[in-house]
């Protein structure tokens, strides 16, 4: 039974086996079918994406050129409409420039009586040049020598009628009967004599005959009252430095008084070197050294005492003669030195008051500005001057008496190595004879 079984299960899976095989190779040729179709199908879909494609990438590389050619052309349109703003700013610039031209020239021709009328037909280049020939016309006008009738003032404030010598715009002359002489500015347009002695070439540029060299007032204009100039005496000038500016004076007058001294003290002091000396040398030649003492007792001086000195002293050692020589110069440098230093001080502090004057002056000026302002030239003159005088002055005295005191120094050291120089010739003439 069971073999039966056996061989009935083995016969079912043969059959089954079977029908298996020829159902797996249906499907077998029914995928092998559907692959060669989709074999053919993608290489259909490949050939058409890559015509696609082509045509994609032409496309693309046709607009990529219309892109450049349209950035060219809007570049060449940017810097035409810059050139154009440009172009249009300079035609407004000229129009305003040219406006205003046409306003300043109106204003200036308008001040010699002339008008520059334009109406609306004309044009900014046609008023140009009206305004310009009338400018060359007055240019030249004022270019030359013109006599005029008119009235000017004299110095004494009253009025003379006469011709006006117009040298260009920038001066006059008058010619009257009461005076003549070169014309200043004496206020809305008016002229005045000026009070400086200018009558002959007022004579040459009336007669059409000017010197080379001539006196003449030059103006700006005439709307300004110039007034006289007056030359500061020299009490006005050394008031204008102050309080400091006297304290330098009196100390440069003092330094002088010392110079003065100092010359009297060495010209005292230095007189007769020479004489005594040739006296002594005679003497001590001669072998009579103590008699020259006596020879010279009548003679004063600082020279004159040193040596007698020497020759009370000559038999002594020569160590103890020439501390006695030392000794004896340094007692006289005190008086051949006196006010030496002092007169040097004063050339120092001089030029330093000086400096002080300045900062005083201006720290004033600057009150006057703080509390004025600087609409009137006037309040702030003082200051200045009092700094300006001052550093003059102090120069001044500074200045001489640093010459004078350095001089006066030379001379004093001068005459005492003189008195030394006398006082050891002696000493070894003495020796000499002696041995």
């Amino acid at each position: 039974m069971k073999i039966l079984t056996l061989i009935f299960l083995m016969a079912f899976s043969l059959l089954n086996a079977d029908e298996l095989s020829n159902a797996y190779q249906k499907e077998f040729t029914f995928l092998k079918a559907q692959k060669s179709e989709l074999q053919t199908r993608l290489k259909k879909e490949k050939s058409f994406q890559k015509k696609e494609l082509a045509k994609a990438k032409a496309k693309v590389q046709s607009l990529q050129n219309k892109l450049v050619t349209l950035s060219q052309t809007n570049e060449t349109i940017a810097k035409q409409i810059d050139k154009s703003a440009l172009m249009l700013e300079d035609k407004n610039s000229n129009k305003q420039i040219s406006s205003s031209v046409v306003i300043q020239a109106k204003s200036l021709l308008g001040e010699y009586a002339i008008a520059v009328n334009d109406t609306k037909d004309m044009d900014v280049v046609a008023v140009m040049d009206k305004a310009f020939k009338e400018t060359s016309s007055l240019y030249k006008k004022l270019s030359s020598v013109q006599t005029t009738k008119g009235k000017f003032y004299l110095v004494d404030g009253t009025t003379a009628e006469g011709e006006i010598v117009k040298v260009g715009n920038i001066a006059a002359y008058g010619m009257s009967s009461n005076a003549k002489g070169a014309l200043a500015p004496a206020g809305n347009g008016e002229y005045k004599v000026w009070n400086k002695d200018t009558t002959a070439d007022a004579l040459a540029f009336a007669t059409a005959q000017p010197k080379r060299d001539v006196k003449i007032f030059i103006y700006e204009n005439l709307d300004k009252d110039i007034e006289y100039t007056k030359e500061k005496s020299i009490e006005e000038t050394l008031a204008g430095g102050g309080t400091i500016g006297y304290i330098i004076l009196a100390l440069g007058a003092l330094g002088v008084l010392l110079i003065l001294a100092r010359i009297f003290l060495l010209a005292k002091s230095g007189s007769n070197v020479k004489e005594i000396t040739d006296v002594v040398i005679s003497k001590v030649e001669a072998g009579q050294a103590h008699e020259a003492l006596e020879a010279i007792k009548s003679y004063k001086g600082a020279t004159a005492r040193v040596i007698k000195a020497t020759l009370r002293n000559i038999d002594k050692e020569r160590d103890h003669i020439e501390d006695i020589v030392t000794e004896n110069i340094l007692n006289e440098s005190s008086n051949i030195d006196r006010f030496g230093n002092f007169v040097l001080v004063l050339a120092a502090v001089a030029p330093l008051l000086g400096l002080l004057g300045t900062v005083t002056g201006m720290i004033a000026t600057f009150d006057i500005i703080t509390t004025h302002g600087t609409g009137d030239p006037k309040l702030l003159s003082g200051g200045i001057s009092e700094a300006l005088v001052t550093t003059m002055l102090g120069l001044v005295v500074a200045i001489p008496l640093l010459l004078l005191g350095n001089l006066m120094s030379g001379w004093a050291q001068s005459i005492k190595d003189s008195m030394e120089q006398s006082a050891l010739h002696i000493v070894n003439l003495f020796e000499i004879n002696k041995a």
